[in-house]
Order: C-alpha cells, then structure tokens, then sequence
C-alpha cells in the first residue's frame, strides 16, 4: 500500500507470520519499524505542523473490544449495561487494570474508531461535555464494582480511567463501541 498526505508519501508493507505483525512505514524517507500496528488514520486540521501519536495494543486488550448497535429507546441504561456486561466477559483477558475507550454515536465503520480514539486522552482528564465526564465516573465505579482487580486476580482496581467519545447519528440508532487498553497504555505523541 503506498499512499500520500498532504506533501509526504509513506510506503505501508504489513506482512503477517504465525507468531507477529511486523509493520515497516518509511516516513520523510526514514524506516521506522513498528510492532503490531495496523492501522495508520489521519485527521486533516488547520496549521503547520504535523501531530503523531502511536498506541501501541497487545492482542489481550484488543481482543477485548466489543461492538453493538442499540437504539435510542436503550437509552443511557442500556449503555452502562452492555459496558458492563462486556467487562465482565472479557475484562479480566484484557491485562487489569485497563482503561477503557466508550465510542457512542456515528455508524458501524465509525463508532470502532470512536473508541480507539477516547484511549488517547490521558489518565486524569475530564471530558470536556460534563454530562459525559459525569458518565465516565459513573463506569468507572461500576466497572471497579466487578472486581475483577489487577491482572484478573481480584480486589481493585479494575480500571483506571473511562474515556467516552461522541459523534451525531442516525435517529433511530445509536451504535456502542467499546475499546479496552491494558495498564501499561504505550503511546507516545510527537510534533514535527
């Protein structure tokens, strides 16, 4: 796959064996090799300068994403409770304690991305909608209610922090993603 944005072109060649995903991205002529990544996406803004962020996922965390498409009648309830179910299933494979990215609104392809992108805010940052800030504290106690504890093993926490973005969707959907990250939240952001 090679590709252009705006004045640099990248070369993307992921080739998969049976124990890794070694990706190689040749970036303003430089070969930077990245280990499990996957999916490069890109948000066109005003400005000169170029922001780069890198979140890295094991496979345990990732593994533990979930998707629904609830109607507006589920309401707020039928959120919390499809989180919390989802937690409960898979929270304990997903490398407790884990933080995790709620993407709401948007469509199929768009609500997954939604989610994934709520993991770059960092631990200890509010929403800035406070309806939603109070909503992420509200999982995150519930959440902790499971205890399902550090590496799965029981106790608290089981989360260290809930990120919740939106988008507007279609009026009688209201699509759920949920994207979990382990303690450990690799990522690194650069600006060139």
């Amino acid at each position: 796959f090679i590709g252009g944005i705006g004045d640099f072109i990248f070369l993307h060649n992921a080739f998969d064996t049976n124990a890794w995903t070694l990706t190689n991205i040749i970036l303003f002529g430089v070969l930077i090799i990245v280990p499990y990544t996957k999916f490069i996406y890109c948000d066109f803004v005003d400005g000169d300068k170029i922001e780069i962020t890198i979140l890295t996922k094991g496979g345990g965390s990732e593994n533990a994403s979930f998707l629904k498409m609830l109607t507006p009648l589920d309401g707020w309830e039928g959120v919390k409770k499809f989180v919390i179910e989802s937690m409960k299933i898979k929270g304990a494979n997903a490398c407790p304690p884990v933080i995790v990215g709620l993407g709401i609104g948007g469509d199929f392809a768009s609500v997954g991305l939604l989610a994934k992108k709520a993991l770059l805010r960092t631990i200890g940052s509010k929403n800035i909608k406070q309806d939603y800030n109070d909503k992420e504290q509200e999982l995150l106690e519930e959440i902790n209610k499971l205890n399902i504890g550090p590496m799965g093993l029981g106790g608290n926490p089981t989360a260290l922090a809930v990120f919740i973005e939106t988008k507007p969707c279609h009026i009688v959907s209201m699509p759920v993603a949920i994207n979990v990250q382990c303690h450990s939240c690799r990522r690194k952001t650069i600006t060139l």
